[in-house]
């Protein structure tokens, strides 16, 4: 896998290192609660309140910690979310007992809410127009390459010694990343910007510039999910073995990886328009999650590549519509609200494919899924039409 070019200033290491922080701590540890010692995860239900309050947390504060970056600037609320994402996984080190794993889980959550919508506003902010497609596409390749070796070196470290060696690792990581982004990530100001009502903030994110590249990255981590979540499933009801569907997974978001930068600097040249990369997207998952019928090795690989294929290119050309179409002043709070509607993507994809699998087969679940995914393309373009782009504002479009 090859990695992108650097940016332009390398002031964005950090902020690349921070999506690879989020990505590696939300996988890595949640794809191995469940071989954790007994005196933690003492039963399924345990285990599905521990997954859920990562994703709880940040469902319920990535818009808060949005606006806040927005009215103090990005850079404090990165620094804040890493250091406290350092604190509470060496909570769990020093404190090794079950009820602590609640809240370090819960404040590893709450602290990738802060720094995570915190480094794509700066990504953006740091980038002049002409790179936003470049920029969110190396972004991308890094959390994509935290989401990749996330279940396999927290599988080893956890084998090894036990959650509290993972917490470790992450409380390193944070700590350092932090570190990091203080020494390297310069001072950016909140820019002024006038007095914003609850009717306005409602009129932004109901329009079609908000809603639809929202809705694209919505679907593209459902798809991810279902992916991830349920390409295993499939593979073991075929008779495969773990390493041939852990293979799959691994397909998957190695795909994705690669694509990212490529679609980003495909938008950058011009070479490619939002529109079109994001239907195009949604109709490769819709193709990917078609796929996931086929029966054997090869409707899982056929569905794993497509599913990878259309997240990587729906992502950076999603966060970069984003971008464009935003206030700068605005920017934090528009990315936290993004980063919500992805996180209801995560959580509402795998819970549509699971109600119609335990109502029918996990083959009806995955075509609901794919047709849901096909008529994104034709939902947004319904959405779009009535909208005039002023001037300047349709060089992503």
């Amino acid at each position: 896998m090859t990695p992108p070019e650097p940016a332009p200033r390398r002031t964005t290491g950090p902020l690349y290192a921070a999506g690879f922080t989020t990505a590696f701590g939300a996988h890595g540890v949640a794809a191995n609660l469940g071989a954790a010692d007994a005196d933690a995860v003492t039963s399924l239900l345990v285990l599905g309140g521990l997954l859920a309050l990562y994703d709880g947390a940040e469902v319920l504060l990535k818009p808060l910690f949005g606006t806040l970056a927005d009215r103090v600037g990005a850079r404090p609320v990165l620094l804040g979310g890493l250091v406290a994402f350092a604190a509470a996984s060496a909570l769990y080190v020093a404190v090794d007992r079950p009820g602590w794993l609640w809240a370090a889980r819960l404040g590893q959550g709450a602290a990738a809410s802060a720094f995570s919508p915190s480094a794509s506003a700066l990504v953006s902010r740091l980038n002049p127009a002409a790179r936003q497609g470049r920029a969110f596409g190396s972004y991308g390749f890094f959390k994509s390459a935290g989401y990749t070796p996330g279940p396999l070196l927290g599988g080893v470290l956890v084998w090894a010694g036990g959650l509290r060696l993972l917490f470790g690792l992450l409380a390193v990581l944070g700590a350092a990343v932090a570190l990091w982004a203080w020494v390297a990530v310069p001072v950016v100001p909140p820019l002024p910007k006038e007095r914003q009502t609850v009717v306005d903030l409602a009129r932004r994110l109901a329009d079609p510039g908000f809603l639809v590249p929202t809705a694209a990255l919505a679907g593209a981590t459902a798809a991810l999910s279902v992916g991830v979540g349920f390409l295993p499933v499939s593979g073991r009801a075929a008779g495969l073995g773990p390493v041939a569907t852990g293979a799959a997974v691994s397909v998957l978001a190695a795909c994705a990886a690669v694509v990212q930068p490529r679609a980003g600097r495909a938008l950058d040249a011009g070479r490619l328009r939002t529109g079109t990369g994001l239907g195009a997207g949604l109709l490769l998952a819709a193709a990917g999650a078609g796929c996931a019928m086929l029966p054997g090795l090869v409707g899982v690989l056929l569905a794993a590549a497509l599913i990878g294929v259309g997240t990587g290119l729906i992502t950076p050309l999603g966060f970069a519509a984003l971008a464009a179409g935003t206030p700068k002043e605005r920017l934090g709070q528009t990315m936290g609200a993004a980063e919500l509607g992805r996180e209801l993507g995560d959580a509402g994809g795998p819970l549509l494919v699971a109600g119609v699998a335990s109502a029918a087969t996990l083959t009806y679940g995955y075509a609901a899924l794919a047709v849901l995914l096909a008529l994104g393309p034709l939902l947004a373009r319904v959405a779009a039409r009535p909208v005039r782009c002023s001037p300047g504002r349709d060089e992503h479009r």
